[in-house]
């Protein structure tokens, strides 16, 4: 950077474009149009920062080593993350994110513990151990190490691999650990001299294992707010690397990464009707409150041939989705539904909860695969007030986000909990296995509604049937 010390640099200029690209990637993402496009404007920013930084960084006057390593390093990385996202089933694409988002967070908190013993020794004899640069990567690496081991933890949940740890001294347990990180930082920061690594490798295992047991007691069915939550923390820690190398694209990526994934969370939060302090501390589900009392416990069933007439004639039909349907790969069936009803002049949409699957937005990407067009996603509010005229709701694999228990059982977990009001409809079918508990491990109250019909079975067998005798009127 030596030719550039009186101008902007072609490196700096790079990290600029890179950082508009990200901007503009991100802004992209926010529609399923355009969302394609936006993803691959995001990699180029991220693709120019590489290429920029291995040709024009220099660090004391001389350039970026070790280039085969790290051109070596790239294309390994790139073939496994290719092959990963090619293969990856819609049912697992929550677990990859979490998995990716670990990677981001085990790269931030590296990041600072290879260039803690670099701190400048001038530095330290001028104000001590108490000076941005430590504190940079003092964050840095707990936030990383969090993220990382967290997430992983997630991915376990996600997977069914990992059961929930449901006591509440875990809340004290991860207090008292956040208290000791934090007392560590402070006693870092106001130590005369550089401590040794043992230290730095001390609080780092600590930051690892308090991730590990700030995921554990919440419960499955808080996994996508959790998922954005632990994004946003490896945007966060990303950023304290882009300001411990002053570099503007690192900071720019992991300070959008960050916002983002906050606003997400909160949105998210704020669609369970609950705090983000609640499904911290709180185990969400795993409760047989809500259950509907024994007198109302009678389920009518419907049949093919019954439900395919009543579909046909209907004005208006809201599908419902929800992670049953990513488990039977049912999105393309469901779309040729769609198609079949439209063609007889039924109004076909599809009611979206905010928190429907596994991860956020898991419903608009698994329908987008299916070429399903956006116009016909409706939100959650908007579906509510169009209820009242919808001849028949199809329920296809969605549980929690549908349970009447929300709104008149206030011993239920989810009570006060925003949901699709498929009640209201004239006519629900739900579309289903079994009468399994939902991730949330309460009952359906809307399973033994008066207006609810079930339709047991495979949703991927029970929709192709359905279409055929729909075809056959």
């Amino acid at each position: 950077m030596e030719v550039f010390t009186s101008q902007i640099s072609i490196l700096e200029m790079s990290y600029i474009l890179a950082s508009v690209l990200f901007v503009l990637g991100l802004k992209k993402l926010s529609h399923p149009a355009t969302a394609r496009s936006g993803n691959l404007w995001a990699a180029g920013g991220m693709l120019l920062a590489i290429v920029f930084t291995i040709l024009f960084h220099k660090k004391d006057g001389a350039h970026i080593g070790n280039i085969p390593w790290i051109l070596a390093a790239l294309l390994i990385g790139t073939i496994v993350g290719w092959l990963a996202a090619k293969k990856v089933k819609m049912t697992a694409m929550p677990q990859m994110v979490s998995l990716f988002n670990g990677m981001g967070g085990a790269c931030a908190a590296l990041i600072s513990l290879m260039e803690f013993p670099h701190i400048p020794d001038e530095l330290i004899v001028r104000h001590g151990m108490l000076n941005g640069e430590t504190f940079t990567i003092l964050m840095g690496l707990m936030i990383g190490s969090v993220s990382f081991s967290g997430s992983m933890i997630a991915f376990g949940k996600l997977d069914d691999k990992i059961g929930d740890v449901k006591t509440k001294l875990m809340r004290y347990f991860n207090l008292a650990f956040l208290v000791l990180l934090v007392a560590m930082i402070v006693y870092i920061l106001l130590m005369p001299g550089k401590p040794e690594m043992i230290w730095i490798y001390l609080f780092t295992a600590l930051a690892l294992i308090y991730g590990i047991t700030f995921v554990l007691p919440i419960g499955g069915a808080d996994m996508p707010v959790v998922i954005s939550l632990l994004n946003s923390f490896t945007g966060v820690a990303a950023a304290f690397g882009g300001f411990l190398y002053n570099n503007q694209a690192m900071l720019t990526g992991g300070i959008l990464v960050g916002s983002s994934g906050t606003i997400l969370t909160i949105l998210m939060c704020k669609a369970m009707n609950r705090s983000l302090l609640n499904v911290i501390i709180g185990a969400f589900g795993g409760s047989a409150a809500g259950a509907a009392e024994d007198g109302d416990k009678t389920v009518k069933e419907i049949s093919l041939s019954d439900a395919a007439v009543l579909l046909s004639y209907s004005q208006k039909v809201l599908i419902v989705p929800g992670y049953g349907l990513a488990v039977a790969q049912a999105q393309h069936l469901c779309h040729e539904l769609d198609d079949l009803l439209t063609s007889k002049g039924v109004v076909v949409k599809y009611g979206i909860h905010p928190v429907a699957g596994r991860m956020p937005g898991h419903m608009n990407v698994l329908l987008a695969e299916a070429d399903v067009p956006y116009e016909k996603l409706t939100e959650m509010e908007d579906a509510n007030n169009e209820m009242s005229s919808t001849d028949v709701v199809i329920v296809v694999g969605a549980n929690d986000v549908v349970n009447p228990a929300s709104e008149d059982d206030p011993a239920s977990p989810i009570y006060g909990m925003p949901v699709i009001k498929a009640w209201e409809a004239k006519n629900v079918i739900v579309m289903k296995r079994s009468m399994a508990k939902g991730y949330a491990a309460i009952e359906n109250n809307l399973f033994y509604h008066p207006k609810n019909r079930m339709l047991f079975g495979d949703a991927k067998a029970s929709m192709q049937k359905l279409i055929a005798e729909i075809k056959n009127l």
